[in-house]
């Protein structure tokens, strides 16, 4: 099992989302996520504090959320639009 404290930690066939409770912006993709009924692990940066790096690796940035899908792409900080448009191209919506 890949740890979210690992390099690889998103590199799996579902879509990994580095966020934290506090995150309004966190909040608006999980809901998104949910309400689309799309499978995704959830990698609360507050809770795995050594997860912060392997977000920020991942995207260059420090803003969250960190979105990563199947096919090694992300988003930082996405619109619903965003998200939704990358679903599609994915098949997963």
């Amino acid at each position: 099992m890949t740890d979210a404290t690992t390099p690889d930690a998103a590199t799996t066939e579902q879509i990994t989302m580095f966020g934290a409770e506090w995150c309004r912006d966190c909040r608006r993709t999980k809901a998104q996520l949910n309400g689309l009924g799309v499978p995704y692990r959830y990698v609360d940066l507050e809770a795995e504090p050594d997860a912060v790096e392997v977000a920020r690796d991942i995207s260059g940035r420090t803003q969250i959320p960190v979105v990563v899908y199947p096919d090694a792409t992300h988003h930082v900080e996405p619109s619903n639009a965003d998200v939704e448009a990358k679903l599609r191209e994915l098949g997963i919506v």
